[in-house]
């Protein structure tokens, strides 16, 4: 089933915008209370300082208001509140609310410095791009039969900070594709609501435009108009390469042909061009189904149409010749175009990739600072947070790595020149484990 689809155009959102670079902070956690129990007739009433709240997360959410990334040229930071402090009497600090930040359906999420895809933003579910940090531990946690009044809490671990690129790539069943002056708006505007920009001249649409094409049973599908195709385009001729993104969706591929040559242009030529782009944008694109409509046949002697068809069906595609305008031998391309779409699988949705885990020989020794409280060693090292969330400490494999990360980074160096003998205990943010030489 199609995802419902706002028609775009110029007028409507000014600038077409569809990528867009900003920063993200979430919350840093709250810092644990040092705090002891003071209650009348009671000595000695022990350690209650309460821990801190977690900071807030940077959640990604969908919002159908919205079409183009245009909002994000004003704002490009977005920072999410920090956790309160905990408090004495064993009081939590609260957490901090999560902020939202609301993108157009089909957004998908990039890291921008490796490209590495965070969230597709296609479906209503929220996500979350950076997580908070956790409240630190208050010195109730760090009470034990033998350090029965710690006199010391930690502080809350920093939020994720990283850049994000966002792309959107329209939800689209599917993608009329051609070069400029073709006749792709005039077929999207005769076949739904949308209402393009038509003119007899070149990149007259400037932006993609979606429509929704109603069939016979109240069987739809989401139609989008790609602008700005022509030889070279995936390498930033023309327009096209700012809008070869937008037809990775697709289920499927009309390629619009102006089969009469009325620009001096050999449509077999252009048939080609135009399969190249794709290709070479994405390879996946030219094994996606097509279906050719051959545009213009008032203008074309009826041998020029037949030799296209000929050419186009030796290629084991099906041809389909059309006057948009007048709405010659549309419905036959919309009914075939329906037929093919029942039996194709859903719109694309891009799968999160995993967080490598860099070689280790790889890793550059980083910042570690290491301080003792009676008896229990703090490792403070930010760059070593984003290692730590990508562990499964029940995976041996995984926790194999992080102890080898710990040894090439220089932590347990650090903590030899700390001190710490064996069966000490190592506390790295919300990670405890006792030193084993």
């Amino acid at each position: 089933m199609a995802f419902p689809a706002p028609v775009l155009c110029c007028e409507a959102v000014g600038m077409f915008i569809d990528v867009a670079k900003i920063k993200l902070k979430a919350g840093d956690g709250g810092d644990g209370a040092v705090a002891f129990h003071r209650e009348k007739y009671v000595a000695s009433g022990g350690p209650d300082g309460g821990d801190g709240g977690r900071g807030g997360n940077v959640v990604f959410q969908v919002d159908d208001n919205l079409s183009t990334l245009a909002d994000f040229r004003y704002q490009r930071k977005y920072v999410a509140k920090r956790g309160e402090n905990g408090r004495g009497n064993r009081c939590f600090g609260k957490s901090a609310p999560d902020l939202l930040v609301f993108v157009p359906r089909g957004t998908v999420v990039k890291d921008a410095q490796s490209g590495r895809i965070l969230a597709d933003l296609s479906g209503d579910e929220p996500q979350v791009i950076a997580k908070g940090g956790k409240g630190g531990w208050g010195n109730a946690h760090f009470a034990t039969p033998t350090r029965q009044t710690p006199r010391f809490s930690r502080p809350g671990a920093p939020g994720e900070e990283l850049e994000v690129q966002l792309e959107l790539k329209l939800l689209a069943d599917v993608g009329l594709v051609g070069f400029p002056n073709v006749g792709k708006s005039t077929l999207i505007s005769v076949v739904s609501q949308a209402k393009p920009n038509i003119a007899n001249y070149h990149f007259t649409t400037l932006t993609p435009v979606l429509g929704v094409v109603n069939r016979q049973d109240k069987k739809s599908f989401v139609m989008a108009d790609i602008p700005g195709l022509v030889e070279g385009a995936w390498q930033g001729v023309g327009l096209g390469h700012q809008f070869l993104r937008h037809v990775e969706r697709c289920r499927m591929l009309i390629h619009v042909v102006d089969v009469s040559g009325s620009e001096g242009r050999d449509p077999r030529e252009d048939f080609e061009i135009i399969n190249r782009e794709l290709a070479n944008f994405n390879p996946e694109l030219s094994e996606r189904p097509m279906l050719v409509a051959g545009n213009k046949c008032d203008m074309a002697a009826p041998e020029q149409i037949e030799s296209f068809r000929k050419f186009i069906e030796e290629k084991g595609l099906e041809f389909f010749p059309i006057m948009a305008p007048i709405h010659e031998g549309v419905d036959e391309l919309m009914d075939r175009t329906l037929a093919l779409l029942s039996k194709l699988p859903p719109i694309k949705r891009f799968e999160p990739d995993p967080v490598p885990q860099t070689p280790v020989e790889e890793l550059e020794r980083g910042r570690v600072d290491i301080t003792c409280e009676e008896g229990v060693y703090f490792v403070k090292a930010p760059w070593l947070l984003k290692i730590l969330g990508g562990i499964n400490f029940d995976d041996t494999d995984s926790a194999q790595y992080f102890q080898r990360v710990l040894i090439h980074t220089g932590v347990i160096d650090a903590l030899r020149e700390a001190g710490i003998n064996e069966g000490d205990t190592v506390n790295l943010y919300d990670l405890e484990f006792d030193f084993v030489e």
